[in-house]
């Protein structure tokens, strides 16, 4: 992946609109009738909200995980590149290399960035009260420990190797202890290799990891393997979730709620039109470097799992998140991720705007 940013809004206007015809061209016939909710060039909002989105100046996204087809992420490439953007008379400048993405939406430097689940939103809102959480996308946790196939359990991790990334997730822990594992007798290893295969060869006996990419990766390789999931035991958790500078959210909430519209529109589409979806993103990565990090193959894996969890949410809609679904998770990041004196559920996110842009649980469209 590169080291560098990668904004799409700094390609030259005339290749951008080239690019977004092209796409459109490539994906006429089943997106037909999403293509003409925004006609190149139409704007379908009134004079009066376009002025009030075009002085809310440029918006800024930054993806945390490239182009990863991933809802909170997906959409937002898809938003842009479908014109939906446009439509709305937003400017928006996508940031495809931006690790620090919490940091710089929490100082201004941009405005919108997406987490893994709400325990992210939670252990980052310890240090920093200038984020808010305005979508969450599924009601399912990402996480997985997928094992060597010689782990029938979670409990035979006892005197065995875990691997995890950065740092164990709460989530994990608390699956952990459901299983009634003693943490104290089982090795936690800091990985860097994202290999799936080091679980299979026996180099770390399991690993914590997304459940959308690396066991997918080990079954499309056909290689036995153990995986654990939260929901097995008993656990709640959340998929992906939507943060936007609260400085920014309050001078322009009709400007982040069109935001939040277009990109569920695009998000609807990966819904409806799968294939399409995934051929676009992939060939966005493609055009910008990151083609090898983000393979078609690996981006249909990875969509059909979480386009699933998307559907499934019961939030509500796609987007919409509420304070109780929240709820089993503030907890699990204050007893396992040692969250100390955390703010309310009700003071990180805002329940109302995603679900205010729905109505009997359609999306409110502009001309629809």
């Amino acid at each position: 992946m590169s080291s560098e940013p990668i904004s799409l809004g700094a390609r030259p206007h005339a290749r951008r609109l080239a690019s977004v015809a092209m796409l459109a061209l490539a994906a006429a016939g089943a997106m037909s009738a999403h293509a003409q909710d925004a006609a190149p060039g139409t704007v379908l909002i009134s004079e009066q909200d376009c002025q009030r989105n075009k002085d809310a100046g440029t918006i800024t996204y930054i993806s945390g995980y490239g182009y990863s087809a991933s809802a909170g992420q997906v959409d937002v490439f898809l938003a842009k590149e479908l014109g939906y953007f446009d439509a709305l008379c937003l400017t928006v400048d996508i940031n495809a290399a931006g690790g620090n993405g919490q940091l710089l939406v929490s100082s201004g430097q941009a405005q919108f960035t997406a987490l893994g689940s709400a325990s992210d939103v939670m252990l980052a809102a310890a240090n920093s009260r200038n984020l808010t959480a305005v979508a969450t996308y599924g009601s399912t946790s990402p996480f997985s420990i997928f094992a060597n196939e010689s782990v029938k359990s979670l409990k035979d991790l006892e005197g065995k190797r875990l691997g995890y990334f950065i740092n164990i997730t709460p989530m994990a822990l608390a699956m952990l202890d459901a299983a009634g594992v003693d943490v104290n007798k089982v090795e936690l290893v800091k990985m860097t290799n994202y290999d799936p295969t080091v679980v299979t060869r026996g180099q770390v006996d399991a690993i914590v990891g997304y459940a959308s990419n690396q066991p997918q990766t080990l079954k499309a390789m056909g290689l036995p393997f153990s995986e654990f999931l939260p929901s097995e035991l008993g656990l709640q958790g959340t998929y992906n979730v939507m943060e936007v500078n609260s400085k920014f959210l309050a001078e322009h909430r009709e400007t982040v709620a069109d935001f939040m519209r277009a990109t569920l529109k695009a998000l609807d589409f990966c819904l409806t039109e799968e294939e399409k979806c995934v051929d676009l993103i992939s060939k966005l990565a493609a055009d910008n470097n990151q083609g090898s990090a983000f393979p078609r193959e690996q981006q249909a894996r990875t969509w059909g799992v979480e386009s699933e969890w998307v559907r499934s949410s019961t939030f509500g809609p796609p987007g919409v998140q509420t304070v109780a679904g929240w709820q089993s998770e503030y907890e699990m990041a204050q007893k396992y991720g040692g969250l100390k004196n955390p703010p309310a559920i009700e003071e990180m996110m805002d329940p109302d705007l995603v679900a205010s842009l729905y109505k009997d649980g359609t999306l409110i469209w502009p001309g629809q």
